[in-house]
């Protein structure tokens, strides 16, 4: 029998269920993918913001490692929140010992909220153990001013400055996703570094509160895809086109109590329920 493709998201979770390990899940079961989790952090979290964080010991996150790493055969793993350099170092030991061969890392630093999810200590870490061992790193650009310690950019000109020396901390490629540059010129755009040459992904910008979980939601869509044997290339225009719908779709979910205050999630199963 054809093995089914298997996804593994390594993030903190969210109790609302509009991002983290929540909506990894949604977006790998969405994709075709089976979906299987490791818990770096809970949140105590809803459409309005974080309302606090409580770390998992990096030891009972190994332990979650081996559990799953020495039993199912992940094809893809994503990564997302990592709050503790600790952890981090757990998280970067077991990718090379159970010689994963897709790594998407998402560097989950900010809310859309504006919580700031990582400490200040882990982002060296991230950037000397993680980064180096992804296929792929998907910053939107207030993460990416962090990594690089640079001012956040404020136009596609300044975005294109900042993809080589992304590409330069060590990951195989890079998706710096644009969606901060509010409206640019009535378009989304993402730029994508695929290691020998650089794309511009563009969609149309849709005017929504609900983008809880964009970011999760993407770079999950992009693990889902490439633990099915799509192309890292493949994976990231597709997974672009599966975000885009799921935001487009967003305000089909009504969800929050002040709905005017807060961010609702993305709609992962756009397509399911439209056909029930």
């Amino acid at each position: 029998m054809p093995s089914t493709p298997i996804a593994l998201t390594i993030a903190g979770s969210d109790s609302g269920g509009g991002a983290g390990i929540q909506a990894d899940l949604k977006a790998f079961s969405a994709l075709g993918a089976y979906g299987c989790s490791v818990i770096t952090a809970l949140t105590a979290q809803n459409t309005l913001g974080v309302q606090g964080i409580f770390d998992v010991t990096p030891a009972f996150v190994r332990q979650q490692l081996d559990s799953v790493l020495s039993d199912l055969p992940v094809s893809a793993v994503k990564v997302g929140m990592l709050s503790q350099p600790e952890v981090i170092d757990a998280v970067a030991q077991a990718i090379t010992d159970y010689s994963i061969q897709h790594l998407v890392v998402d560097p989950v630093m900010v809310a859309t909220s504006g919580d700031v999810l990582l400490q200040e200590s882990a982002i060296a870490t991230l950037k000397s153990k993680l980064i180096p061992k992804a296929s792929l790193i998907t910053p939107n650009l207030p993460e990416a001013a962090v990594l690089l310690n640079c001012p956040r950019p404020e136009s596609i000109d300044d975005m294109k400055a900042m993809v080589e020396p992304l590409m330069k901390l060590g990951a195989s490629a890079v998706l710096l996703k644009g969606g901060h540059l509010i409206g640019s010129e009535g378009k989304a755009i993402d730029l994508f570094h695929d290691g020998k040459e650089l794309h511009a992904l563009e969609s149309a910008w849709i005017y929504t509160r609900n983008t809880h979980g964009t970011g999760c939601t993407l770079s999950s869509a992009i693990t889902a895809l490439l633990a099915k044997g799509f192309s890292l290339t493949d994976a990231v225009y597709k997974g672009k086109e599966y975000i885009s719908e799921a935001i487009a779709h967003a305000n089909q979910l009504h969800i929050a109590g002040k709905p005017e205050e807060g961010h609702g999630p993305v709609h992962h199963f756009y397509r399911t329920w439209q056909n029930s």
